[in-house]
Order: structure tokens, then sequence, then C-alpha cells
């Protein structure tokens, strides 16, 4: 399986980095390892180890919900705006179909934007720009001001 990483240093584009996975339950763990490693040269004041939850969460039910009728990979990419970092998470199927869920204390599934919505700052759920949806997180002092 081919897996692709972009990185984009450059201080005139938000965009800090971008990744390409498979929609397999190893692509989870590989998206918190590279997110881990592409991130820590921006230095972020946020905790890593938040969004590397966050992350994990969104992309397993990315993997666990996205739908297509052809092949279809999941697609993350993460913005610096200003002292915020975005994190999104892009996948084929239907924003309308992401919602959040109140499981009860015995169920097993139905936490991961429960987590994203006590942990960011905001979260939003949209049309992704590559088809499908997009589920997105922020977390707003990311960065001091000024740096």
């Amino acid at each position: 399986m081919a897996y692709v990483i972009d990185r984009y240093p450059c201080e005139d584009s938000p965009r800090l980095g971008a990744m390409t996975l498979h929609p397999v339950p190893e692509s989870v763990p590989r998206a918190r390892r590279w997110f881990r490693k592409f991130i820590a040269p921006y230095n972020p004041a946020c905790s890593v180890d938040d969004c590397s939850l966050m992350l994990s969460e969104l992309v397993t039910n990315a993997i666990h919900h996205g739908h297509a009728d052809e092949s279809w990979l999941v697609r993350v990419e993460w913005f610096r705006d200003d002292t915020s970092l975005r994190v999104e998470v892009h996948s084929p199927g239907f924003p309308a179909d992401v919602r959040l869920r109140h499981p009860d204390a015995d169920d097993v599934h139905g936490r991961g934007l429960l987590l994203v919505d006590l942990i960011a700052d905001s979260w939003h759920v949209g049309p992704s720009r590559f088809g499908g949806a997009v589920v997105a997180f922020v977390l707003a002092d990311a960065w001091p001001q000024g740096e």
C-alpha cells in the first residue's frame, strides 16, 4: 500500500502538512505517528497528545463510516490560522450523516465526536472540497500571539 505525506514548511502557506491514508485500521496509529512527527518542528503550545487523540477519533470515524462505490482514501490536513491549529479529516459520505452522539455507559462505540467536542475549542462538519464530508477541529491557542 502506498501512503502519501505532504509537508509544507513554507511560512507563506497556512497548511502545515497533509497525509493520505487507506481506509484500514492500521491507518489510525500511522496517522497519529505522522502527525506527531510533522507537527513537532512547528512547536505548538497546545497538547499534541490531545490533538493526536482527536485525530485518531476522526480518522477512525472516517474509516468506519466512510462509504463510496469505488476505492477511496482518507485525507488529513492541518493548518495554522494565526494562533490556531485546525485539523481536517476528509472522507466520502454525506456531512448530514455525521452527528454527535451521547452514548449510554455500556455502549462500546459512539464517543469520538463527543471527545472532540469536549477537548477542541470548536469543531465543524461540512462538505469536503475533495467530495464527501470533512470533519475538522480547532485549538485556538496553539501558538502564542506574534510567533
